[in-house]
């Protein structure tokens, strides 16, 4: 990897928001990029074709990768699933721009990498430009530049073809563009790190949470997620292997999943209103005094108002396997089974 692409990995890598996934985003772009110019960059040096083969080069994979990044973004399911589910009644504008400015910061990774990636190589650039350099201001030694066919014969510099008599022209050239090229990739560096630095600041100065919160919040986020992953593998394999048993009157499990089963005898099923409550964008509130970190956090305090009268009366009509009580308890079927408050 050529020397200008590990410094710019190395300033990538420096941000904390952009490690661990978005590293390897950007170097998986990186390499793709690299084997992209290795096997598949081939400039037609033809005046007219050069300009349009170089800058779809350099912008056409960046843009599919763009839009690639939006839909594969959790953040734009969740934009969908809240305007989905509760009709951007609880999606401000201010949680729209926020959402918006997360997704697209995220998005922007590939992207960025392939077009400050492909900058600094020159490759591409050379051959969308090299057909519109001056030739009147090519000097080599006391020769200069033959004006007849001048843009025939710099569109096949790229090529390294062309009179043996120009060579130094040719070296004169790709110098030239090579230059302007890291250029333009460099100012594209410093002004994204800025951008960010900005975005950043003013993030800090408006944010409501203190640094040990907000870190906090972070690490609640990343656990609330991986536990309601493998929470809810569990709960599908035991909710599975009762409807086959129903069916065919046993299940074959392996060791493990038995042990799972029986440790987590889940029964029924969950109210498409409790599922849209979970789903969806979230931006941190309060209510009463309680940070609410994520709609799950939100709808675990238990609801409130109409919306408790609401959920009482639907989870009543549906049937729920009474839990297992102690012998100085007495079960109560009338009871729904609602979520707990704090």
């Amino acid at each position: 990897m050529a020397n200008p692409n590990v410094r710019f990995l190395s300033l990538l890598f420096k941000s904390n928001d952009w490690v661990s996934l978005h590293g390897i985003v950007a170097l998986v772009t990186t390499s793709g990029q690299e084997l992209f110019s290795l096997f598949a960059f081939h400039c037609p040096c033809t005046p007219g074709l050069n300009f349009h083969y170089g800058l779809m080069t350099i912008g056409g994979p960046a843009l599919v990768f763009f839009i690639i990044s939006i839909f594969l973004n959790n953040q734009t399911r969740n934009l969908v699933a809240e305007w989905r589910c509760h009709k951007t009644k609880k999606c401000s504008i201010i949680t729209t721009v926020l959402l918006l400015k997360s997704i697209l910061v995220r998005a922007l990774v590939a992207p960025v990498t392939w077009l400050v990636i492909s900058l600094l190589r020159g490759e591409a650039y050379v051959c969308a430009f090299s057909e519109f350099v001056d030739p009147s201001s090519l000097m080599a030694g006391d020769e200069s530049f033959p004006l007849s066919h001048a843009t025939w014969v710099l569109a096949r510099f790229p090529c390294r073809e062309g009179p043996g008599n120009l060579s130094d022209f040719r070296e004169e050239v790709s110098r030239r563009l090579n230059y302007e090229s890291q250029h333009l990739g460099w100012l594209f560096i410093f002004s994204m790190a800025i951008l960010l630095l900005v975005i950043k600041f003013f993030q800090s100065c408006c944010s409501k949470f203190g640094y040990r919160q907000k870190d906090y919040l972070t690490r609640y986020l990343a656990n609330e997620e991986q536990l309601f992953q493998h929470t809810a593998e569990v709960r599908s394999l035991t909710m599975a292997a009762n409807n086959v048993k129903r069916f065919f009157g046993f299940v074959a499990l392996n060791k493990e999943d038995e042990e799972l089963l029986a440790k987590f005898p889940a029964k029924g099923t969950h109210l498409k209103l409790q599922w849209d409550k979970i789903t969806g964008s979230y931006l941190f509130q309060e209510k009463l005094g309680i940070p609410l970190y994520s709609r799950l956090h939100e709808w675990a305090q238990g609801p409130r108002g109409k919306a408790r009268v609401i959920d009482t009366e639907m989870v009543a009509l549906l049937p729920h396997p009474e839990p297992k009580l102690s012998a100085s308890q007495t079960p109560d079927p009338s009871s729904p089974i609602l979520p707990p408050e704090v």
